[in-house]
């Protein structure tokens, strides 16, 4: 089997079809990627005890009688630990963020105005900073039915052993 030549362009052949790359030629491509870096930056996807420290430190172990074993396993069955998670409903709300705040009740959507009971956008919550998501979630705790308010909770973690989820997190 004979392999196939094929001709590429070079020095002169290049400038004549207008290939030839300079600094100021790379610019656009170079900012293009860029954006596409910091744009996708935004969120985070946690590890396990990297998110148990943070719901420590930020009061819910023991918040409402919760530990933060349970609210590890509700971020994880809820959105595998990725602050960035929008899913879309049926009834065209959304769930958003780490723990997946519905927008029809708790943020402002862009196109489901809802109740906006956590007073914050629902981008709000789809950042690598969780602060206004444990805000929001301790108000749906506070306000709702517990952690009862997320069937994945209910499903998955209730009456469990969660230790697994803050084993070895020196909390």
């Amino acid at each position: 089997m004979r392999a196939l030549a094929v001709p590429v362009p070079q020095g002169s052949e290049l400038r004549a079809l207008g290939l030839v790359l300079t600094p100021w030629s790379v610019v656009p491509v170079l900012l293009l990627w860029a954006g596409c870096l910091f744009a996708t930056s935004e969120a985070k996807i946690y590890s396990r005890c990297e998110l148990a420290r943070t719901l420590q430190e930020a009061g819910l172990g023991g918040y409402r009688g919760y530990q933060v074993a349970d609210w590890v396993c509700l971020a994880y069955y809820e959105s595998g630990f990725d602050s960035g998670l929008e899913d879309y409903e049926i009834d065209g709300s959304t769930n958003n963020g780490i723990f997946q705040i519905n927008s029809r009740l708790w943020c402002l959507g862009y196109q489901d105005p809802g109740a906006n009971r956590c007073h914050l956008h629902c981008s709000d919550l789809l950042t690598a900073n969780i602060k206004d998501d444990i805000v929001c979630a301790m108000k749906i705790v506070q306000t709702h039915r517990g952690l009862e308010a997320w069937s994945a909770w209910k499903t998955n973690c209730e009456g469990k052993d969660l230790a697994f989820w803050v084993e070895g997190c020196e909390l």
